[in-house]
């Protein structure tokens, strides 16, 4: 999330509404919208990984994945995402087909412009989220999973796996090598005086 849009104030329902009609995504926090932007080759391959190891292991389950495209609510901090991943276990979330509001974990592939915003405000308005129970951060770059889990008093937790460990998503009771996770998302540096740049 990076670029405001013309300062437009809108409340959720007319967001949905207004947003229903773009041909561009854009998040909503408390009556303000901004666009979202593109992505580089390996955040978009490493969602993909998530999301296909993730759908493979929870086939058969009541959980459903969703990749990039499908909003999270947030409506105790009046905000809509779209999270790169997002598990929703919870029935509920089948009676909204706009949105989800009730995920148990959610996955965010950092990049230089979302990084601040996914570890501060993004993450202290899905704390708001009862049902969440895993807040994760993909930093490709630095070849790094950071999980944020909820333990038993409420409080968040932090577990890093670093490159050849093997990710725990305790709330899904799955765990998954991190070669999986980070497969094919290595980037070439480009040649110096490289005139494609």
């Amino acid at each position: 999330m990076a670029l405001p849009q013309q300062k437009v104030v809108f409340d959720a329902a007319a967001y949905l509404a207004w947003e229903a009609e773009q041909t561009e995504r854009n998040e909503y926090v408390a009556g303000e919208v901004f666009a979202m932007v593109g992505v580089r080759q390996a955040h978009n391959v490493a969602s993909g990984n998530l999301y296909t190891l993730l759908r493979q292991a929870l086939k058969g389950s009541p959980c459903r994945v969703f990749i990039e495209s499908v909003k999270t609510r947030v409506e105790a901090a009046d905000c809509f995402f779209y999270p790169d991943v997002v598990v929703s276990c919870d029935a509920r979330d089948r009676a909204t087909p706009d949105f989800l509001s009730h995920p148990v974990l959610v996955v965010e592939v950092l990049s230089d412009s979302t990084a601040a915003f996914d570890r501060g405000n993004k993450f202290a308005a899905y704390r708001k989220l009862v049902s969440l129970q895993e807040y994760v951060l993909v930093d490709v770059l630095a070849r790094r999973v950071e999980v944020f889990r909820r333990n038993a008093e409420q409080h968040w937790v932090l577990y890093e796996f670093n490159e050849g460990e093997t990710v725990e998503f305790a709330s899904l009771d799955l765990r998954l090598p991190m070669a999986l996770v980070l497969e094919d998302t290595e980037e070439e540096s480009p040649a110096v005086g490289d005139a494609s740049l």
